[in-house]
């Protein structure tokens, strides 16, 4: 099969992830669907080190870069239909509608989606900055709701280029957290989401007030990865960095936000070791003057 999607080389990563800082790719392949993405897959080698990517909005790509093959999938794998529901989970007043998402599309397009198909319960993926595959991976979730709380099946694709449905009962999936039930290496490529019909109109208008909300507390004006530690339980990660005394705290270019002290920024020419050396300094002094470890939400890759 001939490849139809994009190959590129020395890729600044720098431009595709959010806190905009970050060396360089070796190679990066943008799919032209998800039969190209197999078809790529099914080609490289085993030994290959392989990157799956998709916004950026919850990863840092250090310095040094990134080896191997980095995979673009958002504006590639970007389905997002109604489906038919499998008649195994038909119901006679028709009040639930399926949705079918893939890895690439953004969190925010599935949630007005689905307001604009009148289906409710997805109005929090407007304020989760990513892809649908990285709110699968993390079970991202914001206001309450959890991406898994209305995930029916999702479909997976290995380094063969070989694609399974699976059901939710097949990985663990926690706050924050989701593992596969057995040792298998796989991405997310698209899921199925179940969601109750309803006003698609209040629909539409939660989600202005999410996006309201998130602008009035989050620093969106500088470069920033969302949340970088989960919340512990009974607390929240934020008030903790506060009470450190580390609100505002800079490293370099990098700066604990004097906003929302659960959020890094690139207060200006940052460079990811900064960010990095910030994160790590920052759960050094909540872990020493609280008794908290705090486990982090974004991603770091790539070499020092």
């Amino acid at each position: 099969m001939t490849l139809r999607g994009r190959l590129e080389r020395d890729v600044d990563m720098s431009r595709h992830v959010s806190w905009r800082a970050g060396g360089k790719a070796e190679r990066v392949y943008s799919p032209a669907d998800l039969d190209d993405l197999c078809a790529f897959l099914r080609d490289l080698p085993e030994a290959e080190p392989l990157h799956v990517i998709g916004l950026g909005s919850n990863l840092l790509v250090r310095d040094g870069g990134l080896k191997g093959t980095s995979l673009f999938l958002h504006g590639a794998l970007n389905r997002c239909e109604l489906e038919e529901r499998r008649q195994s989970e038909r119901r006679t007043d028709s009040t639930l509608g399926l949705v079918y998402a893939e890895a690439g599309v953004s969190s925010p397009k599935l949630a007005r989606f689905a307001a604009n198909h009148d289906l409710i319960g997805a109005e929090f993926l407007a304020g989760i900055p990513g892809t649908v595959g990285g709110a699968l991976a993390m079970n991202a979730g914001c206001y309450g709701q959890e991406t898994w709380g209305s995930v029916t099946q999702v479909l997976t694709v290995n380094r063969q280029g070989e694609t399974r449905r699976r059901s939710p009962r097949e990985f663990r999936v926690g706050y924050r957290h989701v593992a596969p039930d057995g040792p298998r290496a796989e991405w997310f490529a698209a899921a199925w989401f179940l969601l109750p019909r309803g006003d698609g109109r209040a629909s539409r208008a939660q989600i202005k007030e999410l996006l309201k909300r998130r602008i009035a507390s989050q620093p969106l004006q500088l470069p920033n990865a969302g949340s970088v530690f989960r919340n512990p339980p009974g607390d929240h990660a934020a008030r903790l960095i506060e009470s450190c005394g580390l609100k505002g705290m800079r490293l370099g270019g990098a700066q604990v936000s004097e906003k929302h002290a659960n959020f890094i920024v690139n207060a200006g020419g940052a460079t990811a070791t900064d960010i990095e050396d910030l994160i790590d300094q920052v759960e050094t002094t909540v872990r020493e003057r609280t008794g908290v470890e705090l486990i982090r939400e974004v991603r770091i890759i790539g070499e020092r």
